[in-house]
């Protein structure tokens, strides 16, 4: 799992955020609508209720001659004690006297024979089981019930919900996806601002962003650019310094080196091994001095020309150490940078115990190095790659192994540290490859 993967997401917040009130918007506005629509459904039945109990009011009135639909003779009937009439009927109408007790005097098909209401109730009542509307007959204290089954309602409320349920959900989901495609495309200019950065180089003459796409990556834009050019002021202070230093010191190490060569010849026996030790120290001090310089002109355009590896190693092998060259692929690059970071690599070579370098070039822009040398262990190399991978030389790489990565990075491609059993000769020592072009990563075209 990557860093960026544990870290807090403004965009995963934000689209929780916007989901969770949406859900809460669309729950209460669907709960209002459902309220009102129940409401008004209740009304609109009461008048049903009170429609059906005006119609029956004119034959009942007449006598009762014309009742409507058939079982009008009064009787024994059962008890209400159910939720729906008897028969499947929904909605049922009593003729009922007051005049002692009640008394069911007509009823529906399906009606219970026992008086809805045992007290005389004009307009609406509400019973466990029905929803009555009375209206008085004006003979005899007589009243008409017309009820209908709490059940029947209920069931219509339900039918009611389900609708308002089934018509704003597709609403709401589709509200949903459009806020979580608006809130990427809002934030599609950060990703595209990182992916900017990633490719920006601010060391290259007029590099700048360019202006920002939307009012709010305005000033970001200017506080890299702004960033961007103090970097470079200070590059351009340190390479300044850099390039006067390595070139006011370059001139009297030549003058040292050359006043110790001749000391060499003059001096008696005893004192030349000790003059030879000042003189390999002050070699190594014109190779770092040499490094300085390269580490000034890595960043500037490369002078890239083929070169002859026989001639080049001819004048940079140090005394004490033979360079084998197999050269079987062209090799093409700036000189003067491949030939500060050979003789530092070679100097590392020579200080851990080095007798024989092979120089090879396995494939076409890549030199190799093996050393016969001390080596070193699995981990520390292992240490070293990734320090060189990250660019991260402080204190974990020397001077040799950063200088090459640096002039093989300028070239376009890096420095590896492979295993000596990939290596072509024998499997001891230390091997190096400078790659000077990018090359694909082995383990990444295995996995592929």
């Amino acid at each position: 799992m990557t860093a960026a993967a544990t870290l807090p997401s403004i965009r995963g917040r934000l689209l929780r955020a916007l989901t969770l009130w949406a859900v809460l918007w669309c729950s209460a506005l669907a709960l209002a609508v459902w309220l009102g629509v129940r409401e008004e459904t209740d009304e609109l039945l009461d008048d049903t209720l009170q429609t059906t109990a005006e119609v029956l009011m004119g034959p009942l009135w007449a006598g009762g001659e014309a009742l409507p639909g058939p079982g009008t003779e009064p009787g024994p009937a059962p008890a209400l004690n159910g939720a729906a009439a008897p028969g499947g009927r929904r909605f049922v109408w009593q003729q009922v006297s007051h005049a002692g007790p009640a008394q069911v005097l007509r009823h529906s098909v399906g009606a219970p024979a026992m008086p809805l209401l045992a007290t005389p109730s004009p307009g609406f009542s509400s019973l466990p089981d029905w929803r009555v509307y009375g209206t008085a007959l004006g003979r005899d204290s007589q009243l008409l019930y017309v009820a209908q089954t709490t059940h029947e309602r209920e069931e219509a409320m339900a039918e009611l919900g389900l609708a308002v349920l089934l018509a704003g959900l597709p609403t709401g989901l589709l509200g949903l996806l459009w806020l979580h495609w608006r809130v990427r495309q809002e934030l599609a200019p950060l990703q595209a601002l990182s992916q900017r950065l990633a490719g920006h180089d601010p060391l290259q003459p007029g590099a700048t962003l360019g202006p920002a796409r939307h009012a709010e990556l305005h000033p970001v834009h200017q506080a890299i650019d702004a960033l961007a050019g103090r970097l470079v002021q200070r590059v351009a202070q340190e390479r300044a310094f850099t390039a006067h230093a390595a070139h006011a010191l370059r001139t009297p190490l030549a003058g040292i080196d050359a006043q110790l060569a001749m000391a060499l010849r003059e001096a008696p026996p005893a004192l030349q091994p000790r003059l030879q030790r000042v003189r390999d120290a002050a070699t190594r001090l014109q190779r770092v001095v040499v490094g300085l310089l390269t580490l000034f002109r890595s960043g500037l355009e490369l002078q890239r020309v083929p070169l002859n590896l026989y001639t080049l190693m001819e004048r940079l092998a140090p005394e004490g150490l033979a360079v084998r060259v197999v050269a079987t692929h062209a090799v093409s690059g700036d000189a003067d940078l491949l030939t500060a970071a050979l003789l530092n690599l070679l100097d590392n070579a020579q200080r851990h115990g080095a007798r024989e370098v092979v120089l090879s070039t396995p494939a076409p822009e890549v030199l190799r190095l093996h050393d016969d040398g001390e080596g070193a262990d699995a981990s520390r190399r292992r240490g070293w790659q990734q320090a060189l991978d990250s660019q991260d030389y402080q204190g974990r790489t020397g001077l040799g192994l950063m200088l090459a990565d640096l002039v093989a990075r300028a070239h376009g491609g890096r420095l590896r540290l492979p295993e000596i059993a990939t290596a072509t000769f024998a499997a001891t020592g230390f091997v190096a490859e400078m790659e000077l072009i990018a090359m694909p990563d082995p383990e990444e075209t295995h996995a592929r």
